[in-house]
């Protein structure tokens, strides 16, 4: 699909979900990814602020697949400080002020419990999706449309946080991988079951038999109800969401970036992965995503793969495009 389609689409979204809220994380530094960036741009630019398909920031991308579905006005992105310098060059005005801007990058915890304490502010009923803006797929409308599903799943009769889970295409290793409960996925298309258990970065033969087990791999797209979310961090960083809890009343006044401030000096970096999923899979729910050519764009050799697999030529040294 072209990117003036995914345009058109969204221009023509239907009034709908106007308490649904979105959270695109791009804070992270993108070091893997470094040299490759480095040899493209010119600069030191993290990945989400790079053009690296179809002449768009991956930024840009992860924004027009999910206005589908989110209002506009309702999709945030959490950056980081640090990064001024380029999502200055690259996000106008007229979206500017749905920017988070953290002080410091303190790993992918902080930010989504930055972000869920603000939604929870502004929309305490809202189902949240939150998406890395790393990510590529060959088909933006078959994924929209399983994260419609889990939209109106999470608003109506589920109470666990959705995790998207993607098909297996191989025994990959440096992926994580979600467990489902019992063989209650099958063949069903857009399946929900419970999560057993995760499995992050699994040797080749346990990979094979992750597959065998009806195992997928873990994009680490969510949604659910905001008090879901945050009810499950509570259960596992507590005392990081009562320090997000306490500058509430900071939040849109000229304080609010200095107790940001004063707040990340003091905690820890922290992976949500890690620290709350992989702890709470009783909180958990997967839908099985299939046919949607997901690539986690996290390694050098993974981008030119799915460049290749996408047709697409780079123009090294060269910027394109702005949101």
């Amino acid at each position: 699909m072209t990117y003036t389609n995914a345009l058109n689409r969204r221009t023509a979204r239907p009034d709908r979900g106007q308490n649904r809220w979105a959270v695109i994380l791009a804070g992270g530094d993108g070091t893997r990814l470094q040299s490759f960036t480095r040899t493209m741009t010119g600069d030191e630019r993290p990945k989400q602020f790079c053009p690296i398909f179809g002449g768009r920031t991956l930024l840009d991308q992860t924004r027009i697949r999910i206005a589908s579905t989110v209002p506009e006005e309702q999709i945030l992105m959490v950056v980081t400080k640090s990064h001024e310098r380029f999502y200055k060059q690259s996000i106008s005005m007229r979206i500017s002020d749905r920017l988070l801007i953290q002080p410091e990058n303190k790993g992918t915890a902080p930010a989504i419990v930055y972000a869920l304490t603000r939604i929870a502010w502004q929309s305490p009923d809202a189902v949240v999706a939150i998406f890395p803006s790393d990510h590529y797929f060959s088909d933006d409308d078959t994924f929209m449309a399983h994260v419609e599903t889990a939209f109106e799943a999470a608003s109506s009769k589920i109470d666990n946080v959705i995790l998207l889970g993607i098909t297996p295409e191989g025994p990959e290793v440096e992926y994580g991988w979600i467990e489902p409960h019992g063989s209650g996925l099958g063949s069903l298309p857009r399946a929900i079951s419970r999560v057993r258990r995760f499995w992050e970065k699994p040797t080749l033969n346990l990979a094979s038999d992750l597959i065998k087990r009806g195992c997928l791999w873990n994009s680490f797209v969510m949604i659910g109800r905001v008090d879901s979310f945050l009810r499950m961090a509570r259960r596992t960083l507590p005392e990081l969401c009562d320090l997000f809890s306490s500058i509430v009343p900071s939040f849109e006044t000229a304080a609010e970036f200095k107790q940001l401030e004063e707040l990340y000096s003091s905690i820890p970096s922290t992976n949500f992965s890690h620290e709350v999923l992989a702890l709470r899979p009783d909180d958990l729910a997967v839908m099985k995503v299939d046919k949607v050519g997901w690539s986690d764009l996290g390694e050098p050799s993974r981008v030119l793969q799915t460049m290749a697999r996408a047709k697409v030529q780079v123009q090294w040294g060269r910027l394109h495009g702005a949101i």
